[in-house]
Order: C-alpha cells, then structure tokens, then sequence
C-alpha cells in the first residue's frame, strides 16, 4: 500500500522527499538525486502507458487511477508516491482509495509564501500566481515532453482545495500534517516525527539509526542539495 507524500507545488515535497528516501533508500543516509527516483511521481506517463492507457485522453486516465495503482501497489514493501493533485472524485472515478492508502503525509506551506516562490519558478506575476492558486486549474498534459513529469495531466485543485481534500483520511488515522516551517526550522525533529507515523502505519517498532539521521540531516542543507542539484542535474526543478 502507498504512503502518499502530498502538497501544493512549491510546499516542499521535494525536501520531505529527499529525507526519506535517504533514510529508506540508502545504507548510510547520505542524500543524493538519484535517491529521488525511487519515489515516483502521480499521475505517471509511464505508468499509464505500460497498462496500455492513452495518456493523451483525459478521461480514459483518469478512469484508470485506481487500475494503475493496482498494477503496482506490492503491499509487503514501503512504497511512497508523491503528487501535487488534490484529492478529487471526477465523473465517480476517485483519485484513490483505502485500498491503495495506507497513509498521507500533506505538507503545507503559508499560501502567502508559496504565491512568491510559486511566480518566481513559473516566471508569472505574482497576480497571475494567485490566481492560479484561487482556482481550480491543472499542469502538464505536454504528451510530446522529454519531462515525464509534464507529460501526465495533474489536477491541482485551487490552494485550498488541495490542501481540505486531503484531510479526508484523517478520521481514519491515515493523515500526518508536516508545515513546511517547521520542516525549515526544525528539521531533524520533522523527520523523526514523520519517521514514527510511518513506523506506526507499518505497525513496526521504531529504533532512530542515530549516525543514519545525523548524515541526513548534514547532507540535505540547502546549500548541500543546491550543490548536488547543479552536479547531478535535476529534472523536476524544469517543471512546476
């Protein structure tokens, strides 16, 4: 079943990304890019198109949600899914379900913060960025895009529907809140804090690995991932 890691753009997904899939991904939890790669984002091209779903028809994909989460849902493994979607139900076709969900993990950002950093990455205004964020609107859907992540439809939702809908799982224990300041602040204690939600959906007993946290949190400074990004490259940093 998947832990979903979900936000509004720009709310720092990336960053929650990076620390777990140092912790869960690696042997010594020293953080680099290719880490990432083992959270995938949704809704996927490739994901779609290996069940032999038209990517380019809108309804055909989201119809499939559910199906293409089936196809790779393996329930006796830690499995995170990452995704700027709001929770939405389209036409009776769910975004997704108990089935697939084991747990949310919804990072939230001050809306009067992310309407800066969301104009500044997209190169708008700061207008067009909050009208954005007022409405219900999607990105991507580029079928011809080198960049997976452009080539799927993502429903954002407006700022606040994004960030309600997902507060659905919370009456059934499946909701942990993270606010991007305190991950900014405090992040150590973040990551301990979303390390036992996991521990505790997984029902596992958790023992921090104290060496492991210490090189995760030295190697995901700022300054740190700044670096590595410009070494390594990329991709997601192209797109929204």
């Amino acid at each position: 079943m998947f832990i979903w890691l979900a936000s509004y753009p720009k709310s720092g997904n990336t960053l929650v990304r990076a620390l777990l899939s140092s912790y869960f991904f690696s042997k010594d939890g020293i953080f680099n890019f290719n880490l990432i790669k083992n959270i995938k984002q949704f809704p996927n091209a490739g994901l779609f198109e290996n069940l032999g779903i038209d990517i380019g028809n809108d309804k055909e994909v989201v119809k499939n949600y559910i199906k293409v989460q089936e196809s790779i849902n393996q329930k006796n493994s830690i499995q995170f899914l990452k995704t700027h979607s709001y929770l939405f139900n389209i036409d009776n076709n769910p975004f997704t379900d108990l089935n697939n969900t084991l747990g949310t993990i919804y990072i939230v950002r001050d809306p009067r913060n992310v309407v800066t950093s969301y104009a500044h990455h997209n190169n708008i205004t700061v207008e067009e960025s909050f009208f954005r964020m007022t409405n219900s609107v999607h990105y991507g859907g580029d079928i011809k895009s080198k960049h997976e992540a452009d080539r799927a439809k993502v429903y954002l939702g407006s700022w606040s529907s994004n960030f309600n809908s997902w507060k659905s799982f919370e009456p059934v224990g499946k909701y942990l809140l993270i606010k991007y300041e305190e991950l900014i602040s405090n992040k150590e204690e973040t990551l301990l804090k979303i390390l036992k939600y996991i521990h505790k959906l997984k029902k596992i007993n958790f023992v921090p690995d104290n060496k492991k946290l210490k090189n995760i949190i030295e190697s995901t400074t700022f300054e740190k991932m700044k670096s590595e990004e410009e070494k390594s490259g990329f991709s997601e940093s192209k797109t929204i």
